[in-house]
């Protein structure tokens, strides 16, 4: 059968490959011999039909013929999701929000709130609140996932276990497994021994990174024992990712371990454990760079006012490069001033009230420094009270709000004032940034209010819709402000809303004014009271479940 059977199918093949060849040239250059003739035989227009009538009847044939493929696997059953269902309210609005991707037919349009912007938020609600995502919606999420990173952490909690079936069916979706702690798999329970080490010892790379950080987030000695059973065989990228993770539940218990990391031949690795013994003051790491740093910064008191001078180091030597000073400055800095920098940071910043006169940090910075030394000395600084999470000198280094420059001595830039108030309380972060945006503006607060935490506090809020008022009815440009008026959007606290009813008219424009101006911040304004009466609404459709009660009147306008 089988040598019967192969001619006709390669004649088969032969008479299919004849027609497309000849609906490619045209009937009138090459008469089709598979149409039985006909092509040719009649007039010049039944050619074509004769080629089509043919191409049917073998389209036909080579159907019919069709061995049937052995059957898939049927995948298995999605997992079950134990979570409680999530209000129906507000899964039509996760439909909502999820149809305004980009690339949906969605989008902002004049005064219509921005929906893919609020889904961040809505998905960090709807998380703390312990709902289940609703199966229909989890393509769509996913999709949204994939086009946006930022969004994924959330996501993938509120998808639960059934995006990691799904990831596993769809390639596009295969971010998902990635992203999951161990590539979807589930880890052991860190008291059963046997199969943490089996896991650890068996496992992916990054089945391995998510064992060792889930341990270490619950037994973070734990952790370490088992990194270092392991660590002279490790690879050095793998190193320096394992080490990363004792930045969690760090503790002068570390210390022995990150001693011998000192000696690692990988520089990265030798870095890291640098970096994290001098964020331990009672390390011996940062005992030695007190002592480094301190005999390079003293007190001048034969000055007419006490001046603190520095003498920068005149090499690096080997002991330094081993607790992690660089000795190569990058391009433009000079080699003293560069492992100045380093040995400051890196020294325990009580060192520095006994060392200069028993002054308190906020005297310390207030201190002259001889040879144009100080803003050498006070980024460093800067940089050491966010390395060791000190609110006391980073309230001495940022200084006043309403200061000139709206800093202290040490905050030489917008970066450096954001990741010092990173160390302060999320009250104390809003109520420094209010006064700074009361007295300078908005102009330069963009990047201080993305370090506050959402919703803004009372003060700031109020801060920055009185800033934007002014702006408005100063004639300012008003494109410059539309990164702050989107993150007021995502960022101000609805009760806020009420406060807007003045700013929705459009304002007499002045001579000096950018043309449209005042059409513009009227617009602006009023997509911000939208999205703000929205985000009410989100909530308390996902707030009225949990207390047992119908949602409140849904927000009117899009997305409502």
């Amino acid at each position: 059968m089988n040598r019967t059977s192969a001619p006709s199918e390669t004649s088969a093949s032969g008479v299919w490959e004849d027609l497309v060849t000849t609906a490619l040239l045209g009937t009138d250059r090459r008469p089709a011999a598979s149409a039985g003739g006909s092509a040719g035989a009649g007039p010049a227009r039944e050619a074509p039909v004769a080629l089509l009538d043919a191409a049917a009847v073998e389209t036909v044939r080579r159907r019919a013929g069709l061995r049937p493929a052995r059957a898939a696997r049927r995948p298995d059953r999605a997992p079950a999701d134990p979570r409680p269902a999530l209000p129906a309210a507000a899964g039509r609005r996760l439909a909502l929000l999820l149809a305004d991707r980009p690339g949906t037919g969605g989008g902002r349009r004049g005064t219509s709130p921005d929906l893919m912007e609020l889904l961040p938020q809505w998905l960090a609600a709807a998380n703390a609140h312990g709902f289940a995502a609703p199966p229909e919606s989890l393509p769509a999420l996913l999709d949204a996932a994939r086009g946006r990173t930022d969004l994924r952490p959330a996501a993938l909690a509120f998808a639960g276990p059934r995006a990691l079936w799904l990831a596993r069916l769809n390639p596009d979706w295969r971010f998902a497994l990635r992203a999951a702690p161990g590539g979807g798999a589930t880890l052991p329970d860190p008291d059963d021994a046997g199969e943490v080490e089996r896991l650890w010892q068996e496992g992916l790379f990054a089945e391995r990174v998510a064992l060792l950080t889930a341990i270490r987030t619950h037994r973070p000695a734990a952790a370490r024992e088992l990194l270092a059973g392991t660590w002279a065989t490790e690879r050095a990228e793998d190193r320096l990712m394992f080490l990363d993770s004792l930045r969690t539940g760090l503790g002068i218990e570390d210390e022995p371990f990150l001693e011998l990391t000192l000696a690692d031949r990988s520089r990265n690795v030798r870095a890291t454990a640098a970096e994290l013994l001098s964020a331990l003051p009672d390390s011996a790491l940062a005992a030695r760079m007190a002592v480094r740093a301190g005999a390079c910064v003293a007190l001048d008191r034969t000055r007419d006012a006490p001046t603190i001078v520095v003498e920068a180091p005149l090499e690096c030597d080997t002991r330094m490069e081993r607790d992690g000073v660089a000795a190569k400055p990058p391009a433009g800095r000079g080699e003293r001033s560069w492992w100045l920098g380093q040995l400051v940071e890196a020294a325990p910043l009580g060192t520095w009230p006994g060392r200069l006169g028993g002054r308190t940090p906020q005297d310390i910075v207030a201190l002259p420094v001889a040879d144009d030394w100080q803003a050498e000395l006070h980024a460093a600084w800067c940089r050491a009270a966010v390395r060791q999470r000190d609110p006391v000198w980073a309230r001495a280094l940022l200084g006043a709000p309403s200061a000139p420059e709206a800093g202290g001595p040490g905050a030489v830039s917008l970066a450096e004032r954001a990741k010092l108030l990173g160390t302060l309380c999320a009250a104390e972060r809003a109520e420094w940034v209010a006064g700074f945006i009361a007295t300078h503006g908005l102009s330069e607060a963009f990047q201080l209010l993305g370090v506050c935490a959402v919703p803004w506090a009372a003060p700031l809020g109020r801060a920055v819709v009185d800033a934007l008022n002014i702006a408005r009815d100063a004639g300012s440009y008003p494109w410059s402000f539309s990164g702050v008026m989107g993150l007021a959007e995502r960022c101000l606290d609805p009760v806020e809303a009420g406060r807007l009813d003045g700013l929705l008219a459009v304002p007499d424009e002045r001579e000096d004014a950018s043309p449209g101006a005042g059409g513009y911040w009227a617009e602006a304004f009023q997509r911000l009271m939208t999205t703000l009466r929205l985000r009410a609404v989100m909530a308390d459709e996902l707030d009225a479940a949990r207390h047992g009660r119908a949602p409140a009147a849904t927000a009117a306008g899009p997305g409502g």
